[in-house]
């Protein structure tokens, strides 16, 4: 083995680190003000309404932070479509975000291996099935909960939007579309996405990529072995 290969492997860049911890910081800012602005009648919600300088200054927090968010969102497909059209992002199977068929029989491997069907688990790319699910979510709650947070937060302009007849109906049903895909969007984080990046066994307390952008390449070749051959041209058993 090539003894000059780097200790660590830079996995995400400065900006792509930044778009991200601008998008969990807003995400938080939103959950933690919308749901006491939606239960103000439950007791503890009120204390946490205070906290936050009243239901005024939640609610323009909560707004302030929606706004940021969808312009975070917009400029990492900015960025992500000037990647592509640059040519620092070229197609491969072992490094594409896009769902693959092999994404499908990765997550058929993984559930055969940990219910011990198979001692055989499924070698990743720069991106599992795990990583891709979790990426093109943030496309569907940006398309519900931003959406209908636009609606909701300028409801003179987005009612021109809507013809007469739906009056009667529509702003209930955005309403109920923002707040039930905010919990699932809450739901997902804490339980899915906060697990598998942060909480498993060997990444606990938490998972440092996303301030430092760099794994090691002893983290590479275990939990991304195709990108790891593709980089380095080296096996997964090959010796050090």
């Amino acid at each position: 083995m090539n003894k000059e290969l780097p200790r660590e492997y830079l996995r995400f860049n400065v900006l792509e680190r930044t778009q991200h911890i601008v998008l969990f910081t807003t995400f938080l800012l939103l959950a933690f003000t919308g749901w006491a602005l939606k239960y103000p009648h439950v007791e503890q919600s009120q204390w946490w309404i205070r906290m936050w300088g009243g239901p005024k200054t939640a609610g323009i927090i909560h707004r302030v932070a929606g706004i940021t968010m969808l312009i975070d969102f917009i400029w990492h497909i900015v960025y992500m479509v000037r990647k592509i059209l640059s040519g620092r992002i070229r197609f491969h199977k072992d490094t594409t975000l896009i769902p693959m068929p092999k994404d499908l029989t990765d997550a058929i491997k993984n559930m055969m291996y940990f219910t011990g069907a198979s001692r055989e688990k499924p070698r990743f790319g720069r991106f599992s099935y795990i990583h891709k699910f979790d990426y093109w979510a943030v496309f569907w709650g940006m398309a519900i909960i931003g959406l209908s947070g636009l609606f909701l937060t300028f409801p003179v302009e987005a009612s021109y939007l809507f013809p007469a007849w739906s009056v009667n109906w529509i702003w209930d049903m955005i309403s109920i579309m923002h707040s039930d895909e905010a919990l699932l969007a809450i739901v997902f984080i804490l339980f899915f996405h906060f697990y598998n990046e942060h909480l498993k066994w060997d990444k606990f307390p938490m998972n440092t990529v996303w301030l430092t952008g760099k794994i090691t390449l002893k983290e590479m070749k275990h939990e991304h072995p195709l990108e790891y051959e593709l980089e380095f041209g080296e096996k997964e058993g090959d010796d050090k």
